[in-house]
This record gives structure tokens, C-alpha cells and sequence, in this order.
């Protein structure tokens, strides 16, 4: 077990490889990033698609010894932490590794898939990025999710459907433009579906605004 989190560096985008659902068609764009961290089985999936992990670490009990090993002797630093005596999930311990390193960003993948209580933990970590001033999104095949309470500009992207959501209890002056339904200074609350399913326009680059609360950024596509 190596203690060892230092980097002589500070990368610029982090990628954070988790257990979850992930597309074959996402190893190309993990590639991509300056930093990766493997999380205890997305670990597996980087080595097993010759993508050497600059960083493994979780407890790995969703792997075999051999496959452990395989981790092991594949990554440029390994840490393994006891399955019982920890008290936050391989992807937070991924995930605060990453914080500290100061990135610009921090793009995970992974992190959704059939475990619900997993994938709304992991939608929560967007808020201590956002915190910290980094940006920060999660990646899978149907979606990217962001998380602001300031304001963000989006590239219009293949994924037609855009969502937002508070991630606490009120959201205030939410301002959209670019958008086919476009709001100005309105407030949404937990429970309120008036977010849903939104559409660019026709435009290059959509803006979000928010005034004051936390607002999730879903785009999707079936």
C-alpha cells in the first residue's frame, strides 16, 4: 500500500474512472485528459483497455486478487484502502485526491449506472467542485451533468435535451439564453419538473445563469 498522493505537477483536467455504466466509446476520450484516477473497479476498466491509470485506488472488493494485481502492476500509483474501516466511497476518495490537486477540471466517468444511491452520491460531489471554484462534469452515454450557482456557457452538443434541477431547496434568478424556452429571473424549487427538457436553439452557445442556490445542468439524449 503506498501513501504516496503528491504529483510533481498540476494537471489541468482530471479524469475520474469509476465502477459504474461506462460506453466502450468513452476510452477515447478518457485518453484525452492530462491526469486519470482509476476508482477501485474503473481502475479494471482503464487497464484492460491499455490506458495506464495514473493513479488506482479504492478497497477493490469489486475485483478478483488477480485482477487486483493486474491494477497493481499496471498503474502508476496504487493505494488500497480497508473495505470496512473507510467512511466515503471509492469515488469520493477518488474525488478528493483530484480536489486536492487543484485542477482546472474534473470530468468523471463511471459514476452512474443501475446503483441509484450511488449515482445521486456521486451528483452530489458536484457541489465540493463547484465550491472549490473547479469545473467539474460527469460523462456517460446519455448525459452530461454540470452543477453551478453563478453562470456557465454551454456548447450546443449532440445531446438535444437540457434539464435543469436544484440541488437545493430554492434557486433563484435563473436567467437562460440560447435555449427554445428561455427564462428570465425565475425560481425553481425542489419538486418543480419546470426545468425538463428544454432544447437549444439555433444558436452556437447557450447560457445559464443563476443568482442565488445551486442548479443542475442535465443534457441528454435517449
Amino acid at each position: 500500500m503506498s501513501n504516496d498522493q503528491q504529483v510533481t505537477y498540476t494537471p489541468a483536467h482530471i479524469a475520474i474512472v469509476a465502477g459504474g455504466t461506462i460506453s466502450e466509446k468513452i476510452a477515447d476520450q478518457i485518453r484525452t485528459m492530462d491526469y486519470i484516477i482509476g476508482a477501485d473497479r474503473g481502475a479494471l476498466y482503464l487497464v484492460q483497455h491499455n490506458i495506464i491509470p495514473d493513479q488506482a485506488l479504492g478497497d477493490f472488493d469489486s475485483v478478483t486478487e488477480d485482477e487486483r494485481e493486474h491494477i497493481r502492476a499496471s498503474s502508476r500509483k496504487y493505494m488500497d484502502c480497508d473495505a470496512v474501516d473507510k467512511n466515503y466511497t471509492d469515488t469520493e476518495l477518488a474525488f478528493n485526491h483530484a480536489i486536492a490537486m487543484k485542477p482546472t477540471q474534473i470530468t468523471l466517468f463511471g459514476v452512474t449506472g443501475t446503483r441509484l444511491d450511488h449515482t445521486l452520491s456521486n451528483i452530489h460531489l458536484l457541489r465540493k467542485a463547484v465550491d472549490e471554484g473547479i469545473k467539474c462534469q460527469i460523462v456517460d452515454e446519455h448525459n452530461i451533468i454540470m452543477l453551478t450557482n453563478s453562470s456557465v456557457t454551454l456548447q450546443t452538443n449532440s445531446f438535444p435535451y437540457v434539464s435543469l434541477l436544484p440541488l437545493s431547496s430554492t434557486v433563484t434568478g435563473i436567467t437562460l439564453t440560447g435555449f427554445k424556452y428561455p427564462l428570465h429571473d425565475a425560481t425553481l424549487q425542489i419538486g418543480q419538473s419546470l426545468g425538463i427538457s428544454n432544447e437549444w436553439d439555433d444558436v452556437d452557445t447557450a447560457s445559464v445563469q443563476v443568482r442565488e442556490g445551486y442548479l443542475l445542468i442535465i443534457c441528454s439524449r435517449d
